[in-house]
């Protein structure tokens, strides 16, 4: 199915990507959520459905029993935000670029007396690539410990690219790690959307690895490569806890697997969980992707 003209939706699917992407891909800021794939096996979570009109593509979807709408790219329509403001909670996903590019829109009337504020809890963390592999310096010097702790603790370490041939070892991992989660509410949890990342992997461009002790797979990370083909968005990072460090060796190792030429990594958002904001600063991000929202 194409993605339907405004006011009719549907939900995302695959049939819609190329189409998605034509205006995904015009978005410069580099959020982490907004690529077809991350919008794709998120879909359940948020339940996500697309529309179109012109130049505007609206998703909208629902979290936590709130609904939101997106709109990535790259106009304002004044009488159709008006619609959607009526109908949703909150606009979500306001990019800086999609903010400065319509600030003539954003001073009419109707637009000019709503509230823009900053989303911290979605801001995406963004890290040097050569920062996370060398881990060089004082600031890393317990992170790098950690490391060194682990290869002498693990000394049959094997890294290997994440392919069809070790796909089901990553299965494996992920159905471990979530057998140790406490029961929780399905749309917190990205087991089922890793799980289809997994499945999908051959029909995708993700890039990723795995970690093998002793020849026992304990952790994989598959990642995405923004179009400008400089950053490695980390979509999924799995661990086993009873492996102690393998969550920072998976973190240090994907950073020195990849080519030179990615020069940064997206590690994406903390959702507010202070416990990972905390691990997600101690990595030192040089900068943040930050995202605004609007409440109706």
């Amino acid at each position: 199915m194409s993605i339907p003209q405004y006011p009719e939706f549907a939900p995302i699917s695959t049939d819609m990507q190329s189409e998605m992407e034509f205006y995904l891909k015009r978005l410069p800021d580099g959020i982490s959520e907004l690529t077809f794939l991350n919008l794709y096996l998120f879909r359940h979570n948020y339940k996500y459905q697309a529309a179109k009109t012109g130049k505007l593509l609206i998703i909208i979807g629902e979290y936590r029993g709130e609904s939101f709408f997106i709109t990535p790219c790259c106009t304002v329509d004044v009488e159709i935000t008006k619609e959607l403001l009526a109908k949703y909670k909150k606009w979500m996903i306001l990019s800086k670029s999609f903010l400065d590019n319509n600030t003539n829109a954003f001073n009419l009337p109707f637009l000019k007396e709503l509230k823009i504020e900053e989303d911290r809890d979605n801001f995406d963390y963004v890290y040097l690539r050569k920062d996370l592999a060398e881990l060089k310096g004082k600031d890393f010097h317990k992170k790098k410990t950690h490391i060194n702790k682990f290869e002498k603790s693990y000394d049959k370490i094997k890294i290997e690219p994440l392919t069809l041939e070790n796909v089901e070892d990553a299965k494996k991992v992920l159905e471990e790690w979530n057998s140790t989660k406490p029961d929780s509410n399905p749309e917190n949890s990205d087991y089922e959307a890793a799980l289809e990342a997994l499945s999908i992997l051959s029909r995708t461009s993700m890039m990723g690895i795995i970690l093998y002790v002793w020849d026992e797979p304990v952790a994989w990370t598959l990642a995405e490569i923004t179009p400008n083909n400089k950053t490695a968005v980390i979509l999924f990072e799995k661990a086993l806890a009873s492996y102690k460090g393998s969550f920072q060796y998976i973190n240090y190792a994907f950073a020195g697997y990849l080519p030179e030429h990615i020069e940064f990594i997206n590690r994406e958002q903390d959702l507010g969980n202070e416990g990972l904001r905390q691990a997600k600063m101690t990595y030192k991000p040089i900068k943040f992707i930050k995202k605004y929202r609007i409440l109706s």
